[in-house]
């Protein structure tokens, strides 16, 4: 799902942070980066089969594959929780919201190859630990809250950082941001909803959604990616069109959209320096633990081993079906063959 901001060095790539972009090394490769070039100040669009920068592409491969990772591990934390939904109807729509994060993955995996990289290679980029995905999915779901929580924070902050990519300058990539932003903007409003009916039942449950928010508010800021001065890619990707709104804007925006809604919620954020700035016109907040963030995104965080894991195994055990629609798309291809013969 999950951001726009967190396009960082996989591991064994660290030194493919751009300081500049490579000069074209002959009048042909001048004359297509500039053709480019204009198209990215016009705010055009760049399609699979337009020529592009290397480092264009391989930014573009990072970020998406990175957001796709993202959007599959993040059906893990919820899954866990379907068979322990309180009711049928919490059943059917954590069942439905679980469906929806496998497909956004999909759409983006799809985006993703026509770039160039195979989802295989995606697929044990992320399976072998190297390839990064939000930090958000290596931390424990403790109770039913955590589901609510997760759709009105998480995907609230996904939303925000997704809103902007619907206008990305690599056009598979923004179409398909387009349903995905409509999905999570559904399973927001679904989250919030379960924590409403929550906060009006008994007192143990209004104290399980204040222990969720408690857990998950630091986590969902820390979403947006490093503050702006220490995020070095973050200027090319905007002149790129790839990035729209800076890291520490977005997350300013989540915190002045959601502060009212946790008052209407009855909720209380868990930041001692949070409060309204009427000269910025925006909410003041206090420091995030950015080392936290960097442990957990480098394979250190509470659920990675365990996250990481279930997804090799559900990979490995789903290996007879892709190998049985091969086949089966192998013989209808032989039997269109030998027709034609």
């Amino acid at each position: 799902m999950y951001t726009q901001s967190f396009s960082v060095p996989d591991e064994g790539d660290k030194q493919a942070a751009l300081k500049t972009v490579p000069k074209p090394q002959s009048a042909a490769e001048a004359e297509l980066q500039k053709r480019f070039d204009e198209r990215i100040d016009a705010d055009g669009r760049i399609e699979p089969r337009d020529w592009m920068p290397e480092a264009y592409r391989k930014t573009l491969v990072r970020q998406i594959s990175q957001h796709a990772h993202s959007e599959i591990v993040g059906m893990l934390p919820e899954g866990n929780w379907i068979s322990r939904a309180p009711s049928l109807k919490r059943k059917a729509i954590l069942i439905a919201k679980v469906q929806d994060e496998g497909g956004h993955g999909l759409y983006l995996y799809s985006a993703a190859e026509t770039l160039g990289t195979s989802r295989d290679q995606m697929l044990d980029g992320l399976h072998s630990g190297k390839a990064k995905y939000s930090s958000i999915f290596n931390y424990p779901t403790l109770s039913w809250a955590d589901m609510g929580v997760i759709g009105w924070l998480v995907d609230g902050a996904a939303i925000m950082n997704q809103i902007p990519l619907c206008r990305c300058s690599y056009g598979p990539y923004a179409r398909a941001m387009v349903r995905v932003c409509k999905e999570e903007s559904f399973h927001q409003r679904q989250g919030y909803e379960a924590l409403l009916v929550m906060m009006k039942g008994s007192q143990a449950q209004r104290e399980m959604v204040q222990d969720a928010v408690n857990r998950y508010w630091w986590k969902c800021l820390a979403m947006f990616g490093p503050p702006d001065a220490d995020s070095p890619n973050s200027a090319q990707g905007t002149r790129w069109g790839i990035k729209r709104i800076s890291n520490d804007d977005l997350r300013q925006k989540f915190v002045d959209a959601t502060v009212p809604q946790a008052e209407v919620l009855g909720v209380s954020l868990p930041d001692p320096d949070l409060k309204w700035n009427e000269a910025r016109g925006h909410y003041d907040y206090g420091a995030i633990d950015w080392d936290e963030f960097w442990q957990v995104v480098n394979g250190h965080g509470p659920m990675n081993r365990e996250r990481l894991a279930t997804r090799v195994k559900a990979h490995d055990d789903g290996a007879w079906v892709r190998d049985a629609a091969v086949a089966h798309a192998d013989k209808q291809k032989q039997r269109a063959l030998k027709s034609a013969a």
